[in-house]
């Protein structure tokens, strides 16, 4: 049994290293004719239809989908479709690319002559040049594999590796081009709690009726009421003048009581933290779990052009799944 595991292990290791190897290969062929196909695309009033058939359709699909997501127009179209009715998604300035390992499947060999006759660009993403598809496009994305991960040479693995790899490549050179920034990444993706770090603001979580505050005399029996009412464990020290002058917690009630603190003789500035943590309203949703997690507490005080607006809390931000 610990043979057989040693060479699982070994196995998985070999994989590893050779589409590693294989990745490491591809810098060589980022050369003139890469960055042609990335001006072409960046100029494009159309978008980029990417095609392919078996695993290669997989990975074009995801090709897809990183391009939009990063700001360039892409759709896939799958290849045996392409034939029945498909190529009309194609529109006169959309560039086609095509991804075949071999660039000679039977699918390819129909489907290049049509693309060809309407007009559009043709970019192949392939392992062999010297191929139909190769000779047939007008631009070819080299991704050559010596060979495949699996042991018989046969199940996609480093080429698929490699040709999802090259599209990464396309669709961050594109990016860089577009200017692409961390806001209009969460444009495109609202949903997520990537897009969340980047859109959602300190405003988006506080309510107007959870703004509890004390003045600096309140008594202690009101402090706590006040804490206990509002289910944020602190409430916020304002002075007449609309200041804020601190923060009591909940731990600082405990503090008090560990200390033997007279309940009815001291006032909420008493047992207040002066000079609080502050955000701005205005401020992202993260900055503000960023403050908590430095500081080693669960609430900051919300300011909005100075004035007391309302506290955070931790666990607000963590129901909205930031982080």
């Amino acid at each position: 049994m610990e043979t057989k595991n040693a060479e699982i292990v070994q196995l998985a290791k070999d994989v590893i290293r050779k589409e590693a190897a294989a990745i490491s290969a591809l810098e060589s062929y980022i050369d003139g004719n890469f960055e042609s196909v990335v001006s072409l695309i960046f100029s494009c009033s159309g978008r980029v239809v990417i095609t392919g058939i078996g695993k290669s359709a997989i990975i074009a699909n995801k090709i897809v989908a990183t391009l939009n997501s990063t700001g360039t127009p892409a759709l896939f179209m799958h290849a045996a479709d392409a034939i029945h009715g498909d190529l009309g998604m194609i529109q006169p300035e959309d560039i086609v690319i095509c991804i075949s390992k071999s660039g000679n499947t039977p699918e390819i060999k129909m489907l290049v002559p049509l693309i060809k006759r309407m007009g559009n660009v043709l970019v192949a993403l392939v392992s062999t040049p010297d191929s139909y598809l190769g000779n047939h496009s007008d631009y070819v994305l080299f991704a050559k594999v010596d060979r495949e991960a699996c042991p018989n040479n046969l199940a996609p693995t480093t080429s698929t590796t490699a040709q999802l790899v090259m599209g990464d490549a396309l669709a961050i050179c594109l990016l860089k081009l577009r200017g692409f920034t961390p806001e209009d990444f969460a444009r495109y993706h609202p949903g997520g709690s990537l897009g969340k770090r980047l859109y959602l603001r300190v405003g988006d979580l506080i309510s107007d009726d959870r703004v509890p505050m004390v003045s600096p005399d309140e008594s202690i029996q009101n402090t706590i009421f006040n804490i206990s009412s509002n289910r944020l464990g602190a409430t916020v020290v304002i002075s007449d003048d609309g200041k804020v002058e601190g923060i009591i917690t909940d731990g600082d009630v405990r503090r008090m009581v560990e200390r033997g603190g007279d309940i009815n003789t001291l006032k909420a500035s008493d047992i207040m933290t002066r000079n609080p943590k502050t955000i701005d309203i205005a401020e992202l949703a993260v900055n503000a779990f960023r403050i908590m997690e430095s500081n080693k507490i669960t609430s900051v005080v919300v300011l909005d052009c100075g004035k007391y607006a309302g506290l955070i809390h931790i666990h607000d931000i963590l129901r909205e799944g930031i982080v």
